[in-house]
């Protein structure tokens, strides 16, 4: 009996990994995004390979200034969070993977960058997210999104 359970425990264990971090399971980013409090949002997309496509950006005379453009997808079997912000690492994409061993939030890590090495992303509910930057020692900052209704 203990040889069966194990049997399909193991049978079954890969599909259960995979479910919590496919890539359906972060569509409730796909919108506009204000930063509480401040004329800055985030947006995001998915495109035809499945994958997230955003840019963050504020509003200055009513003109959208692009802050960094994003994108959250799979790279071999890894969820894989890229952000590339003008004038910094040369125009390449900084990668952050996601860390599975959190469920409780998506929490995209790259130890080897300066700032931040974490990015994590906390659904409070369907109309808003935590976003927490995090550094050495866990040192960073955090803001909430507000989910934008198009009129």
């Amino acid at each position: 009996m203990k040889m069966r359970i194990l049997f399909i425990f193991c049978g079954l264990f890969p599909f259960i990994s995979c479910v919590n971090h496919s890539m359906d399971s972060i569509d409730f980013l796909i919108g506009t995004w204000q930063i509480e409090s401040r004329d800055q949002y985030e947006t995001w997309a998915k495109d035809r390979n499945n994958a997230l496509i955003g840019y963050s950006y504020e509003v200055r005379e009513n003109q959208e200034i692009i802050l960094e453009t994003l994108a959250i997808k799979m790279i071999d079997n890894q969820m894989v969070y890229e952000a590339t912000v003008p004038d910094q690492n040369e125009g390449q994409s900084i990668h952050f993977t996601l860390n599975p061993d959190l469920g409780s939030c998506f929490s995209f890590e790259n130890i080897h960058h300066d700032f931040p090495k974490k990015i994590q992303y906390h659904k409070l509910s369907d109309n808003e997210i935590k976003i927490i930057v995090l550094g050495e020692e866990g040192k960073g900052f955090s803001y909430k999104l507000i989910r934008q209704v198009k009129e």
